[in-house]
């Protein structure tokens, strides 16, 4: 369903808060950005990527959750990262390089993200140098994050990783299923549900 007038604007000032750009772009340079991006709708568990596709769009969330993850040769799942209201969604290294994606991005419930092609970003980042520095700012981020992510991955104990979890996205629970939750710390699910009981919430 194309989305009505009024429902892209409110989308697109979410994209345009969370950037953080008020007073660094002009009018007429923020209504340029703005009009690259389109509101899509996804049902629960829909693959929005496969591995061997060209991430062809960035997407932002507005409302649901998604997770990226990697299926191995004997089919045992890796989620590697989760996105939701509001940050930067898909498979992000592929979009960035435009190779074939080696995972999966598939919405975990029913989902409503706003995208933008890799042609109109990147042309859009050529014409404002004021808006292609704020986009690295957040691709240097992102890279913290992940780096951040490896420490837990190789030095936590599993209590410190559900705490680290919570700690950095404390309303993860009530979006994300807790089966997902356990693959992402690298938890047996069992052992998650005695962290859920252990830990305060």
């Amino acid at each position: 369903m194309i989305p009505s007038g009024n429902k892209l604007e409110t989308a697109q000032e979410k994209l345009k808060h969370f950037l953080g750009i008020e007073g660094q772009l002009s009018e007429d340079e923020w209504n340029s950005f703005a009009s690259i991006w389109e509101v899509r709708s996804y049902k629960r568990k829909e693959v929005i990527t496969r591995p061997g596709d060209r991430e062809r769009y960035l997407y932002f969330v507005l409302d649901g959750a998604q997770r990226v993850f990697h299926l191995s040769d004997d089919d045992k799942e890796a989620t590697l990262v989760f996105t939701y209201p509001h940050s930067f969604g898909g498979v992000l290294d592929a979009f960035l390089l435009q190779a074939p994606s080696a995972y999966f991005f598939e919405s975990l419930t029913a989902s409503e993200l706003l995208r933008c092609s890799h042609e109109s970003f990147t042309n859009a980042l050529k014409a404002q140098p004021a808006l292609d520095a704020i986009i690295q700012q957040s691709v240097h981020q992102v890279l913290a994050g992940l780096l951040a992510r490896m420490v837990e991955l190789q030095s936590f104990s599993s209590e410190q990783k559900f705490r680290a979890l919570l700690k950095r996205s404390p309303h993860v629970l009530q979006c994300v299923p807790q089966r997902y939750l356990a693959n992402y710390l690298g938890v047996d699910p069992t052992n998650f549900s005695k962290l859920m009981n252990a830990v305060r919430v």
